[in-house]
């Protein structure tokens, strides 16, 4: 029977990093993977695909508004095989950093193959005993599959084989107006597709402020798109090469293709977690702010133990993990500053509480809003749509929704000043280039002081000083 210190299961974000750490340290480590590659869903079938698809896209809508810029207009024509290939080589590029042969040399043991627990301290892997001195569990999560008659038969894309395609459907609905599907509606649309959403809730990306979602909704029904929000997707069916679409209130939307993409769900079955000892259900595996599970040697971190589906909360649990598991210092989760993206364009980027949330929550916050409209970067770009949205309550920042150009990017300013507790103030004395994007920041904030500026009682104090000190 081998012995580890460590055995990993999952070669994902956060199984690599605590992997990666663990090795070059000296442990004895073990990272079992059930694929035949390293880097997990991030890598081959979310964050790097998604974003490479949806840039690829971005350059064809540009092309097409060539006009817009005083330059001739493009009729793009575009070939999906060509774009899958360019999206395979940059998956391929990437690849380099997760290649096993890396890990190897770092003297970790790496093996593809299926893992199950045979008990709290050992697993089985193929015809191999393990037993590991710790345990941490990063198997990720999957597309989660809702019950809709006719579904399977019928067939369907998800993001595992979505970037695979290499004709462009006509016709493309897709299921959930969630982050994920919101994205890829608007790159097919942008490359070609006729795209249709569908979403049963009142508003897409439910997590997110209402405002700000509607004003996204807006955009991308202008780029074409068509949205049905409270809408329920009832059946599915395939007549030759057409997909039938049955919905609510008598809705049918035909289509050559149908994308899946109503959430996600950990990946723990078969992992022999009950053998084990280890709690979990089919939401994924309750940690402790240590990423303990219920037996307190086996760790988890990443999709399947949650709450944030989130590739960079990922590695940000390996490093508590690390802390636990490697170092035995004691750490917890720190999850009251978490940003978040959403890559549609505009951008929408979010971190701490909406406006309704901090009313929920018995604070009546101050609502400062700016317009991108207004801001000369993006007049110069012609990318003017969205608005940056701060919730303050006196003078610190509860929670901030940026919907713009590059929003994923300036959303970082106020992260850190949530996280170091630097008030609006701070973001408004702080000299930002012009003319960038940031400057949003400081013209968000400054709404705030703009209404005691130039209110009656300041402008009296002004009057009052310069007839006293000539």
């Amino acid at each position: 029977m081998k012995r580890r210190n460590l055995v990993i299961l999952g070669g994902g974000a956060g199984g690599l990093v605590v992997a990666s750490v663990a090795a070059q340290l000296g442990l004895k480590v073990t990272l079992i993977e059930k694929a035949d590659k390293l880097g997990g869903d991030c890598l081959h079938y979310g964050c790097v695909p998604s974003k490479t698809l949806i840039h690829a896209a971005r350059v064809a809508s540009l092309m097409r508004r060539g006009s817009e810029f005083g330059l001739p207009a493009c009729d793009v024509k575009v070939d999906l095989g060509k774009v899958a290939d360019h999206v395979q080589s940059v998956i391929e590029r990437i690849q380099v950093h997760d290649d096993p042969e890396r890990f190897r040399s770092y003297g970790c043991e790496v093996i593809f193959a299926a893992a199950s627990f045979i008990d709290s301290h050992k697993v089985q892997v193929n015809d191999e005993v393990i037993r590991g001195r710790r345990f941490v569990i990063a198997t990720g999560s999957q597309p989660f599959i809702p019950p809709i008659e006719g579904l399977e038969e019928a067939g369907y894309l998800t993001n595992e084989n979505l970037f695979s395609l290499r004709d462009l459907p006509a016709r493309l609905v897709v299921l959930g107006g969630g982050p994920v599907g919101l994205e890829m509606a608007q790159a097919f649309a942008r490359l070609g597709s006729h795209v249709t959403v569908v979403e049963r809730l009142p508003h897409l990306l439910p997590q997110e402020d209402p405002e700000v979602a509607d004003t996204l909704k807006a955009q991308l029904e202008s780029e074409g798109l068509i949205i049905h929000t409270t809408t329920a997707v009832e059946r599915v069916s395939r007549e030759g090469d057409t997909t039938q679409v049955g919905c609510s209130e008598g809705l049918v939307i035909e289509t050559d293709a149908l994308l899946v993409a109503v959430g996600r769900q950990p990946v723990v079955d078969g992992l022999g977690l009950d053998v084990a000892g280890v709690v979990h259900s089919a939401k994924g595996i309750p940690v402790d702010r240590r990423q303990r599970t219920s037996q307190k040697h086996i760790f988890a971190c990443g999709d399947v133990c949650g709450p944030y589906p989130l590739t960079h909360m990922a590695e940000y649990q390996a490093g508590i993990v690390i802390s636990n598991a490697i170092f035995r210092v004691p750490k917890k989760t720190d999850y009251r500053v978490v940003p978040w993206v959403t890559y549609t364009d505009p951008e929408l980027a979010r971190v701490g509480m909406t406006e309704q949330q901090a009313r929920d929550k018995g604070i009546e916050p101050e609502v400062l809003r700016f317009p991108f409209q207004d801001i000369d970067r993006a007049i110069t770009d012609r990318e003017t749509s969205g608005l940056a949205k701060l919730v303050v309550h006196k003078g610190k920042i509860l929670g901030a929704s940026i919907l713009g150009p590059h929003a994923g990017e300036l959303i970082h300013e106020i992260v850190l000043a949530m996280k170091t507790g630097a008030g609006i103030g701070d973001i408004s004395a702080t000299i930002h280039a012009y003319p960038t994007l940031a400057q949003v920041n400081r013209r968000v904030v400054n709404t705030f002081y703009g209404k005691k500026l130039f209110s009656p009682a300041t402008r009296r104090l002004v009057k009052w000083i310069n007839r006293l000190i000539p």
